[in-house]
């Protein structure tokens, strides 16, 4: 390590993308007399959204819960493009003059707890400069996201070294890449996949989605009937505030419906994709997965844009195994062989925790899997540390908006009561543990043995319920015989 930085905060932000920007907007808003600097390690803000380049990158998400809480979202899509996030999120910045306390190419690899200063020291490197950092600050905050940035998750296919085409992942898709009049193949039918099919369609000789299995997917409108009513007609923060509650309560509802009476809500999406793609189409072998609804993920189609290209005869779905990469494409289970110019393998995202940080507390060294969650928000014995994580059933930012809220609360109280340090402690009462979360998706079963643990039982399992969260954070004591205080004397006396 080279020169060092020394700078303490009050707050230290880690990672400027949806979660960090929003982060930062409630500290200017809640606690304005707090020092904080938002380190990214990247060489722009945004996280995700200025990562992915490929074509069509959009929200899978309704931008009324999707944006913040406390800035409305005044564009007409519901269902919002990369670059419109991207220039709603310079906004934000700009409006809360965030721009000082940005610190870009400030790449962190560890962070340390010292319990007689009662402070965290970061450590990292300028991934520009080379220049060493050491930071300090007495709280820290998570928002480095899920996944890993460097690389996408690809499967082992065999064979690949002999493809004579175009290998691509999403994650890494750049500019310089051609598909136009190409024999196109997209490994997968998730999220990423239902974006790109019908974004590259127009452009494609043919396109086509190979599947192991079907995805759950329902059509949502780019421009939501009653969203733009209330605009026209309301101030826009009362516009903001009704387009958004109709929302939370359309994917609440949504979500315990399907695991209530999944057979209903199973039949319920088949008949709309019988109805946009015709009864003649093969719905039971291409859209009828094995899976209940919500046990993983419901893909959003925008605007019936994927099944418009497949009655248009521009791509084709193949739900079949992968046997070998060929020469000149893919040999499947089934023998028969698919040929393209370019395989986009969006196979899914690699879970990474904190970014892949290392943790100590006291020169210890600290595994997140071996510790249980508090309130989706918090590590048991990790002190001054809030991780943001969004929902897994509902917009990433609604969860992310209430856990900046609750921060800004511990905060103040901590403030008012003259104490330095909170520390999650499970009690002696017998908590038992499960998986972080139950989505059967490749993603996630992949890394539940990197993920913190929950309980089974509040405030150490998690919600996934929005107005159960909001009464949580939002209302309940923050002293909940769960949080072990420690106060400036204590620590003098110490």
């Amino acid at each position: 390590m080279n020169k060092s930085r020394n700078k303490h905060f009050d707050v230290i932000i880690i990672g400027a993308g949806l979660s960090g920007i929003g982060a930062a907007c409630h500290l200017k808003r809640n606690c304005p007399n707090k020092t904080f600097a938002m380190l990214e390690g990247r060489s722009n803000i945004g996280g995700t959204w200025d990562l992915f380049k490929y074509p069509g990158i959009r929200s899978d998400s309704d931008m009324h819960t999707f944006a913040y809480s406390f800035k409305p979202w005044t564009y007409d899509k519901t269902i919002s493009d990369g670059a419109t996030i991207m220039k709603y999120l310079y906004e934000t910045i700009e409006e809360y003059q965030l721009k000082p306390h940005i610190k870009l190419n400030h790449w962190i690899s560890e962070v340390s707890w010292n319990s007689d200063e009662a402070q965290w020291t970061l450590v990292g490197q300028d991934s520009k400069s080379k220049e060493g950092i050491q930071l300090t600050c007495n709280f820290l905050l998570s928002c480095t996201g899920y996944y890993d940035y460097d690389e996408g998750y690809t499967p082992d296919f065999k064979g690949l070294e002999k493809y004579k085409g175009q290998f691509v992942h999403p994650q890494k898709w750049t500019a310089d890449i051609e598909y136009e009049n190409r024999e196109v193949i997209i490994i997968g039918s998730g999220a990423t996949a239902v974006t790109l099919l019908p974004s590259m369609a127009e452009k494609t000789k043919h396109i086509t989605m190979l599947q192991r299995s079907p995805t759950y997917m329902m059509s949502l409108p780019k421009h939501d009937a009653f969203s733009k009513f209330v605009k026209r007609w309301l101030p826009s923060k009362t516009a903001h505030f009704l387009a958004r509650w109709k929302h939370i309560l359309r994917q609440i509802y949504f979500y315990q419906i399907s695991k209530r009476k999944p057979k209903e809500v199973r039949y319920f999406i088949k008949s709309q994709i019988k109805k946009a793609l015709g009864e003649d189409y093969d719905v039971e072998t291409h859209f009828n997965p094995k899976y209940d609804p919500w046990d993983e993920r419901v893909c959003a189609v925008l605007d019936n844009d994927l099944f418009d290209a497949i009655n248009e005869g521009k791509c084709s779905i193949v739900t079949d195994h992968i046997d070998s990469f060929t020469e000149k494409g893919i040999l499947l289970q089934s023998g028969k062989e698919l040929k393209a110019d370019l395989v986009v393998s969006a196979t899914g995202l690699k879970i990474k925790v904190m970014g892949g940080i290392n943790i100590k507390i006291d020169r210890k060294a600290i595994d997140p899997s071996k510790l249980v969650n508090y309130k989706g928000m918090m590590l048991q014995d990790v002190p001054n540390m809030v991780v943001i994580t969004g929902y897994t059933n509902a917009s990433w930012t609604l969860k992310a908006d209430l856990v900046s809220e609750y921060f800004c609360r511990l905060l103040k109280y901590m403030d008012k009561k003259g104490l330095t340090s909170c520390l999650p402690t499970l009690s002696e009462e017998n908590i038992k543990t499960e998986p972080a979360s139950d989505l059967a998706s490749g993603y996630i079963q992949r890394a539940l043995h990197l993920l913190p643990k929950q309980g089974d039982k509040y405030p150490w399992k998690l919600n996934q319920n929005y107005i159960k969260d909001m009464i949580a954070l939002r209302f309940k004591s923050i002293d909940d015989g769960y949080l072990r205080f420690k106060s400036k004397k204590q620590y003098e006396k110490h």
